[in-house]
């Protein structure tokens, strides 16, 4: 196989899309750190598709590659990691309200658990196993991106000058938002747990 068949191989669409997807999140980052929340919105959207359509590129045309088994859950643990610290980050308005609904805490359950998933995918695959991502690994991908876009929304209502509301978001996004980030939360302890009694059972069998 020539130089130029392997390169293209190993550079197709689906890890092009991945790479795309890293220097995306980067990129939004840096508008979140800044206080872009509208443009922040689009990039989120944008980069989380990316996700999506890599994944259906691949298993359409089978191109599937150990390269982007390795990069494809890097970049989303620095996609969806990287949000939510940042979300957490967001300062107080001068009223002591937390305008992202994100708190710190919820932003270290989510990088915790995704640390304990790669520990455990790196050891379980070194041994022969199989650590494929299951359904509540999806489900819980999805949610937390519902959260986090939720959450980008309300903070457009911000006036950073001034430090308080520009606009009182409706109560049913405030609301909303409470909901369905401690549904992600929980749905992330719930497929860490998934993860971890899997890993169990493999190591269990290997004995």
């Amino acid at each position: 196989m020539s130089e130029s068949t392997t390169s293209a191989r190993v550079l197709n669409v689906p890890n092009q899309l991945t790479l795309a997807r890293i220097v995306l999140s980067v990129v939004l980052f840096i508008f979140l750190a800044l206080g872009y929340y509208r443009i922040s919105f689009l990039l989120f959207l944008i980069t989380a598709g990316t996700d999506w359509l890599d994944g259906y590129w691949a298993r359409k045309y089978s191109q599937i590659t150990q390269l982007g088994r390795v990069l494809d859950p890097f970049a989303d643990k620095l996609f969806i990691c990287g949000t939510f610290i940042l979300l957490s980050a967001v300062p107080q308005l001068s009223n002591g309200i937390a305008p992202s609904g994100i708190a710190p805490w919820m932003a270290v359950v989510i990088v915790g658990r995704e640390l304990l998933v790669t520990a455990l995918r790196t050891f379980v695959e070194q041994q022969g196993g199989d650590f494929s991502a299951k359904w509540v690994g999806k489900w819980k991908m999805a949610l937390q991106c519902v959260a986090a876009v939720w959450s980008i929304v309300q903070l457009t209502y911000v006036d950073q000058a001034a430090n308080t509301w520009q606009t009182v978001p409706p109560t049913w996004m405030s609301s909303g938002l409470v909901i369905v980030a401690w549904a992600a939360v929980l749905l992330t302890i719930y497929s860490g747990v998934s993860y971890i009694l899997a890993s169990i059972k493999i190591f269990t069998a290997a004995e």
